[in-house]
């Protein structure tokens, strides 16, 4: 059987500081930037390590407004979700709703690598998983 999620593309973690959190996961930790930018239409700042085979993103709330700073305020630093690349992200949001997961997005939209969509924690053991159809 085919894996619905075939692979990691990445493990996001939520923090208040991003300059702290550089200077533990690149400085000491040794992980190379990949790609450090302001998403403003989200109210993230998000930076992108390279931990082979996957990577890790760090995310930082720019705004008070948003999901990412709400999640911050409520349970403070940490993981916040697990992204899969899937080939067809239609075709993966489709299956994983018939196989009765909860999806938080109904179509999806535009991240910052390509498109994404979120399942929601209640319907995968209290985990965030976004789904994300890398762009070309």
């Amino acid at each position: 059987m085919t894996p619905i999620l075939p692979e990691i593309d990445h493990v996001a973690f939520v923090v208040a500081d991003m300059e702290a959190a550089l200077e533990t996961y690149r400085d000491r930790l040794g992980f190379p930037v990949l790609e450090r930018r302001d998403v403003p239409d989200q109210g993230v700042e998000v930076c992108f390590l390279d931990a082979r085979p996957v990577r890790i993103e760090l995310i930082r709330p720019t705004r008070e407004d948003t999901g990412v700073a709400r999640f911050l305020a409520k349970r403070g630093e940490g993981q916040h979700h697990v992204c899969f690349r899937v080939p067809d992200i239609r075709q993966a949001m489709a299956s994983l709703a018939r196989l009765g997961f909860e999806l938080i997005d109904e179509t999806p939209r535009q991240g910052v690598h390509g498109l994404v969509a979120f399942l929601h924690p209640r319907s995968t053991h209290g985990v965030l998983i976004e789904l994300l159809q890398k762009d070309e």
